[in-house]
Order: structure tokens, then C-alpha cells, then sequence
């Protein structure tokens, strides 16, 4: 396709998003969310304008005017690039310090000539050795390889990367922050560190309800039932107020008296107050009464139903309730043992996670009872374990075993930690490993662009500073193997952990990265977003459904999708076409558009796109072919097992349809967890298929009416295959071949379960 022809991303995006911003800045009741609001408009505000002026191409991998691919741009919502670089702006802190210890201006180009200078690159050596420092963006970790690579001897290395980067150090930082302490073991991972879950921790505020509800269980309901004794002590043959004893008088002054005082101090209660309240009653009729007044005349009412309802205090029913209410309002809230947990937590650096998570959450010590007066022994909630366990740095693998990872999304935050760490062993330097640890995080931290034209986004061995230590690493046999055990762990780990779910496209990510580590040559494709394709698939699309070809043809997969193999393999005989920098080959998004049968309303071009998507999903297997062969994936609790967990996520999916109103993505994506079942059985043998089928059908049966009746067509269509039928030859009305993608409303929220 030419030049001309590309497609441009339009404006209206960003206009749009402008007008949500500009109305929550106007409009939100909550100012820190005004403020928010008011940056996302500044945002915009910028990626209109640039778009409207040409400084910005939407679109393409290099959208800022001025800026190279390498340069981490600053990304809004939605992929737009704003035209400013995360590494630019004001000078930061640390910058700032580090220009005042070196006696120069405070300006980022002459902090960047100081750390070229004996006494600069002496700072940056003792920062690699020592390893406190951060990094944040990718291009912090730039003026650290400059003196890296002097150190080694690499002088043309160095000045070759300088020529690079040399005219943007007035803009970009490529100083990294310094850091209290060294970077914890790479080979370990935490969801969140000391210092989130301690935020997390800091922002539970006491709950106003409970507080006022312990209250009145221990303050004021205890005042109702002396109030109550003592008009008790007045009653003679059922009425109240008929006799007043020897002291009834002054012990009730002495009520009211305390009543004040309670009042001034516990406040969160407001019950008492209400006149029409037995508390409130019993209290003014005794002020009415001290004053010599006609009592309340609701007074006889209050007392008799109070007595009615709870007993005579004192009595055995009386006092056990008011044990048990005493017990519940002597329970810690969970503001309170928030707070002791935070104190455990105060002491540890708040940029780590935790070794171990068993001294922060056990139950409260004698000691701490003393200082906060939460009961010793007291057990924590579980929600409160949960919470600190989020900090445990362990394995990727021990996170996901806890449940700590609860889905492939969070999975795919982790792995920059692994992959990071494997990408770097190959470099025999110390300094120099942990340095592109550091920089593989902090780049992974990179947003995605919104790429048209078949772009691809920048990788990480794209970076100049990356591209000028790429001669000092080991390249054999060793390198390759810890890359491709690295890479076989993660498959596995991901099909094991979440076998209902398909690989997220982070996750997706750094399963090529391990995978050119290891040379081994597969192709790994990408959901694509249906509101921007295109309607054309790369090359590694038609790869991926070759290679999945030779793990599937044959197979129940196979004949329940309707697919034919075979001819998907001569797809790869014709001629290739070139478009934007990537070939394309026009069969396979043919024979995509063919299998999806569009309907011709292009009305709905989202759905009808994503029905295209789908079946390119379909036809690859969306990566489970590649990671079974060849990267060699093979799960410990074997297939069968995970075709019943994936079918799990299927039945719960489908769960959710029933009386939403928004059913649509819920149904897609148990149509995906339904495909990755139906992998997972391809690969058993025929007598595993049929016990899986069998135990497939005595599951529907336990599931609620409305899962089963949406589900039993899906059921019959692999009963149907599993004998040698077809979908598609009309000798299985009642089955269904189950997509997730439909034009005109999917027929499975059209079901009606039976009353």
C-alpha cells in the first residue's frame, strides 16, 4: 500500500475525550478528581493540537515530530501519543542535587556535560558498584552504560551512544535517582511493596456506621437499662410512676447528671436524641418528673415494651443478650487492627516487598494491646492477610499457588521481573546485569502506542544504550538454554495459573522477548482491537495457523471449528503482497473474512470486525499451538485437567449473562475460555475426550437452570463431534458452535431459561 493510502488516526477521539475531561473538571464533586480531570484535559488539549498542526502521527511508532522510536513518549488513553516525553520536563530532585554538588547550573544539558567529566563518571562508577539507584524510565539507565562502557574499554562504543544521545540532553534525563538500598533478588517478584500496601492500609478510615453501632451496644443500651431499672422500681400493679421509693429522687439526678456527661463525650451515636426513641422517653419523663411535671405520656408505652421486648434487666435472657452485644462491641474494628498492621509494617523500606508475611500478620501481641488496646490474641480478618500477602516477594510461580496473582492480567505485570532477569543473565558483568534489569523494568513501564499500518512497537534491544552493550553479552549455548527454560516455565505458569484465560498482550510480549533469547524462531500474535483493525493480518497470523496445523490437524479442534487444515498449509504458496513494511498475505485474511460469513451491514463494523478477529484467533489458537511446539510447554497436571478448570471459567462466565444488561463482553470471553477447553481435550486421547465429555455434561447438570439451558447447545455440538459429526452439515439442529463475536445480538443472551 502506498504512502498516501496508510490509514491516519482521526481527531475526533481526542476531541471527545476532551469534553469528558472538561466536564469532570466543571462538574465533580471530589477536588482531587477535579484536578485529575483538569491534567487528562491539558493532555488531550496537546494531542489535538499536535495533530491539528502535524507535529504528531497518530498512528505511527515514531508520533512525535523531533523524537526518535527509542524516546519513551508520554501516552494518554486510548494509545495517543501528547507530544511530550516522559524523560523531559522540569528538572527533578535529583537532578537538581546533582547539579549543586557538581557546581553547575541547574540545567539538565549541563548536568548531563558534568557526568562526562573524571569527577561525573567516578559518581556513575559508584553507583554501578554500589547499585542504590533507580530507574523509572528507560533513558536513565543511558549515562550509567556511557560509563560503563569506558570502564571496559569500549571508547567507540561509548562515543557512538553519546552521538545518539548527545542531542537530546537538553530535554531527556539520562541520570538515574539515587536509591537508599541495593535492588532485591530479580528472581523474585511482588504484586505490590511495603510502601502500597501500607498506603492501602493508611486510606481504610473508620467506619462511621460501626463506630456508632459499638456505641450504642456499649454505651448507650447499658444507660437504656438503668434508665429502665430504675422506673421499674416506681411501678405498682403494671403502672408506672405509682410509687416513688426512698432515694428514687436524687439517684435520678444522678442519672441525668451522667447522662450529660455521656452525651459530651460520645458522640457518634445520635439515637438517644430522637424524641420518639424509648431512651429519649424514658430520660425527658424523669426530667419531667424531677421538675415536678407531668411525665411523658408515652412514658407507660416505652417501659412496657422495653421489658416486652428484652426482659427485666437483670433477668438471665437480659443479661446474656447484653454479654453478647458487649463482646461485639468490644471487637476490634478493622480501622484499628489496619492500623497495628501498619505499625508492623513501619519499619521496613517501603520500595521492597516482604521475605516473609507470617510476623506481620499473626495474631496481636501483648505488647501491642498495651499500646493500642486491641485484645491480645485477636486473629486478623482475611481480608487482612490478603492484603499484606499482596507485599510477599517470592517466585512468580509461589504467587500464583497463594492466589496472590489472581488473574493472567496481574501475571503479565509480574513478568517483567523474570523476564528482566533472564534477559540479563547473559551479560558476565555484574554491574552491567543488574544495570539491564533495571532498564528492561523501567521500559516495560512503557505504555503501548496506538500503531497502525501493520507498526509494531518498539523493543527493548532497540534502545541505543541497550543496542551499544549488546557485544558484551554471551550469546552460546548457556544464554540460549536459561532463556528457553525461562521461557517453558512462564508458558507453563500461564496455562497452569489461568487455563480459562488467553494470553494477555503483555504477557504476550515477554513471551517473545524469552523466546529471541532463545533463538527459537515462533510466532507469537497479539489481540488485536477490533475498533481499530484494519482488516489485515501480518505474516506470523498465517505462521501461527501453519504451526497450529501441525499440532491439530485431526483433532475434535479441528472438525468443531470446521476448519481445514490441509488448506490453511498451501495458504503459504501464494504470492505474498508487501504492505506497510510487513507482508501480508491476502489468503489467510480472505479465508478470515470467508469463515466469519459478515453480514453486509456495516453498521455494525465493530462487532463484524471482531468477528473476523475471532476466527484468526480460532485458526492460530491465539499461541497455545506455539506454546505447545515448539517452545515445549507441558503442564505437571496434564491436559485433562485443564480442559475441566477452563470449562470451570466457562460455566462461571456464563453465569454472569443471565439478567445483565450488558452481556456481550461477558459472553466473549467465555467463548474463549470455551476454546481453550476444546485445545486442551484436542490434545488428550480419545478415551481422556470421552470421560472429559462425559464429566463436562455431569457439571452443566449441577450448574444453575439458566447456565444450563444456555450451555446445553454447546454441549451437544461436542457430543456431536466427538462421534464423527459436523457443524456445519445440518445433522445437529440443536448444537451450537460456540464465538464470542456476533453482528445483531449473540443467540445465547437471546435464551429464555424455563421457570
Amino acid at each position: 500500500m502506498s504512502e498516501d493510502a496508510q490509514v491516519q488516526a482521526s481527531p475526533g477521539y481526542a476531541v471527545g475525550q476532551m469534553a469528558k475531561a472538561f466536564v469532570t473538571a466543571l462538574t465533580h464533586e471530589d477536588g482531587d478528581t477535579r484536578r485529575r480531570a483538569e491534567e487528562r484535559l491539558h493532555r488531550w488539549e496537546r494531542v489535538a493540537a499536535g495533530m491539528a498542526d502535524g507535529t504528531l502521527s497518530i498512528g505511527s511508532r515514531t508520533p512525535v515530530e523531533g523524537l526518535p522510536a527509542w524516546v519513551t513518549p508520554e501516552v494518554a488513553r486510548g494509545g495517543f501519543a501528547t507530544g511530550a516525553a516522559v524523560a523531559g520536563g522540569p528538572l527533578l530532585p535529583h537532578e537538581v542535587e546533582a547539579a549543586r554538588r557538581a557546581g553547575v547550573p541547574a540545567q539538565r544539558h549541563a548536568v548531563f556535560l558534568h557526568h562526562l567529566t573524571d569527577e561525573g563518571l567516578a559518581e556513575l562508577n559508584a553507583l554501578l558498584d554500589g547499585g542504590r539507584y533507580e530507574i523509572t524510565v528507560p533513558e536513565e539507565a543511558a549515562l550509567p552504560v556511557v560509563a560503563w562502557l569506558l570502564r571496559a574499554g569500549d571508547r567507540a562504543g561509548a562515543l557512538d551512544l553519546l552521538e545518539t544521545i548527545g542531542p537530546f540532553a537538553d530535554r531527556l534525563r539520562f541520570l538515574p535517582r539515587p536509591a537508599e538500598t541495593p535492588p532485591a533478588d530479580a528472581s523474585l517478584a511482588c504484586r505490590e511493596t511495603v510502601g502500597e500496601v501500607s498506603q492501602r492500609l493508611a486510606a481504610r478510615l473508620p467506619n462511621t456506621a460501626i463506630q456508632a453501632m459499638n456505641e450504642a451496644l456499649a454505651v448507650w443500651n447499658p444507660f437504656a437499662d438503668e434508665l429502665l431499672a430504675h422506673w421499674l422500681e416506681t411501678v405498682r400493679d403494671g403502672r408506672v410512676g405509682a410509687v416513688q421509693p426512698d432515694g428514687w429522687r436524687p439517684r435520678g439526678a444522678e442519672l441525668l447528671a451522667r447522662y450529660r456527661r455521656l452525651a459530651a463525650e460520645h458522640t457518634r451515636c445520635t439515637k438517644h436524641r430522637r424524641p420518639k426513641e424509648n431512651l429519649a422517653i424514658l430520660r425527658t419523663a424523669l426530667e419531667d418528673v424531677l421538675a415536678d411535671r407531668e411525665p411523658n405520656r408515652l412514658l407507660q408505652h416505652a417501659v412496657d415494651s422495653m421489658v416486652a421486648k428484652r426482659g427485666v434487666p437483670g433477668s438471665p435472657a437480659h443479661t446474656e443478650l447484653r454479654a453478647t452485644q458487649a463482646v461485639q462491641a468490644a471487637r476490634p474494628t478493622h480501622h484499628a487492627l489496619a492500623q497495628l498492621v501498619l505499625a508492623r509494617l513501619s519499619a521496613l523500606p517501603r520500595q521492597e516487598g516482604l521475605p516473609t508475611t507470617e510476623p506481620f500478620t499473626g495474631p496481636v501481641t501483648a505488647d501491642e494491646e498495651r499500646r493500642t488496646g486491641v485484645p491480645a490474641g485477636t486473629v486478623l480478618p482475611d481480608w487482612l492477610r490478603r492484603t499484606v500477602e499482596g507485599a510477599l516477594q517470592a517466585p512468580i510461580s509461589t504467587l500464583v499457588e497463594r492466589g496472590i496473582v489472581p488473574s493472567a492480567e496481574v501475571l503479565a505485570a509480574l513478568v517483567p521481573q523474570l523476564v528482566a532477569s533472564t534477559t540479563a543473565m547473559s551479560y558476565q558483568d555484574e554491574a552491567l546485569r543488574n544495570l539491564m534489569t533495571a532498564a528492561y523494568r523501567a521500559f516495560r513501564n512503557r505504555r503501548s502506542l496506538l500503531l497502525l499500518n501493520l507498526e509494531r512497537q518498539v523493543r527493548f534491544e532497540e534502545l541505543p544504550w541497550v543496542r551499544a552493550v549488546s557485544g558484551h553479552r554471551r550469546t552460546g549455548g548457556a544464554a540460549r538454554d536459561d532463556a528457553r527454560a525461562a521461557l517453558v516455565r512462564l508458558g507453563e505458569l500461564t496455562l497452569q495459573g489461568f487455563p480459562g484465560t488467553i494470553t494477555p498482550n503483555p504477557l504476550i510480549r515477554e513471551l517473545a522477548t524469552l523466546a529471541r533469547q532463545a533463538q527459537i524462531g515462533v510466532p507469537l500474535v497479539e489481540e488485536l482491537a477490533a475498533d481499530i483493525f484494519m482488516g489485515n493480518f501480518s505474516i506470523k497470523f498465517l505462521q501461527a495457523a501453519q504451526l497450529a496445523a501441525d499440532v491439530l490437524e485431526g483433532t475434535i479442534y479441528e472438525r468443531y471449528y470446521g476448519i481445514d487444515y490441509a488448506a490453511v498449509r498451501t495458504l503459504g504458496d501464494a504470492p505474498a503482497e508487501q504492505a506497510y513494511g510487513v507482508y501480508a498475505l491476502d489468503g489467510f485474511d480472505a479465508l478470515c473474512r470467508e469463515r466469519a460469513a459478515v453480514p453486509p451491514d456495516r453498521r455494525a463494523w465493530v462487532a463484524a470486525d471482531g468477528m473476523v478477529i475471532e476466527q484468526a484467533q480460532i485458526l492460530t489458537t491465539h499461541n497455545l499451538a506455539a506454546l505447545v511446539h515448539p517452545i515445549g510447554v507441558n503442564p505437571s497436571p496434564g491436559w485433562p485437567d485443564l480442559a475441566r478448570r477452563a470449562f470451570g471459567t466457562v460455566c462461571r462466565l456464563v453465569a454472569r449473562v443471565h439478567n445483565n444488561p450488558r452481556p456481550l463482553g461477558t459472553i466473549k470471553d467465555a467463548a474463549y475460555a470455551w476454546r481453550q477447553a476444546l485445545f486442551f481435550m484436542a490434545l488428550c486421547g480419545l478415551k481422556e475426550q470421552i470421560s472429559l465429555t462425559a464429566w463436562l455434561q455431569d457439571e452443566l447438570d449441577r450448574q444453575p437452570a439458566h447456565v444450563t439451558a444456555r450451555l446445553d447447545p454447546v454441549a451437544a455440538g461436542l457430543r456431536h463431534v466427538l462421534v464423527g459429526g459436523g457443524l456445519d452439515d445440518g445433522t445437529a439442529p440443536t448444537a451450537r458452535r460456540f464465538l464470542g463475536w456476533q453482528v445483531g445480538g449473540h443467540w445465547m443472551q437471546k435464551i429464555v431459561p424455563a421457570a
